[in-house]
């Protein structure tokens, strides 16, 4: 694979971040305080929404952690290697916990009479596209793992 390809989604997967991370600085605790104060009577929701969304960010910058390592791997020529299979497992987990961690805040506003149909369907929406992630990764990592066993038999048969 070119460098310039490698580059490129290096240079999106660091955007996708600096992106997140600035909603979860400037726009997530503005637009939590304009709701507690137009909905007075779900305020007392505003920090542990705050602390759910919050808590979903660690594994999604560990999962684009674990992306730009895979792409510095294509860009050393390591692609079929045992550190991509486990890069990929990571990125499947972490997409696994995002799910979970979207699940249980829906439970949970779902509790407190909270959940409404907008917040519903971008949960929804989160959860779905973290399960495609981490079933796409998955797959991924059984194809890598069975092409690293097809070049390891080669290398001991030559």
């Amino acid at each position: 694979m070119k460098k310039g390809t490698t580059i490129f989604l290096k240079i999106a997967v660091i955007l996708i971040g600096i992106i997140v991370l600035t909603l979860c600085v400037f726009w997530l605790p503005s637009l939590a305080s304009n709701t507690a104060e137009q909905f007075p009577a779900f305020r007392h929701l505003q920090y542990p929404i705050l602390v759910g969304l919050y808590s979903t960010a660690i594994p999604f910058y560990f999962a684009l952690y674990q992306a730009i390592k895979i792409l510095n791997y294509i860009e050393i020529h390591h692609a079929f290697s045992k550190a991509s299979v486990i890069s990929l497992r990571y990125i499947k987990y972490c997409a696994v916990v995002i799910s979970i961690l979207y699940v249980i805040g829906a439970l949970y506003l779902m509790s407190q009479h909270a959940f409404h149909s907008g917040v519903a369907l971008i949960a929804f929406t989160i959860i779905f596209a973290s399960i495609v992630v981490s079933v796409f990764a998955a797959v991924l990592q059984q194809l890598l793992s069975s092409a690293l066993a097809i070049k390891t038999e080669n290398d001991l048969t030559v």
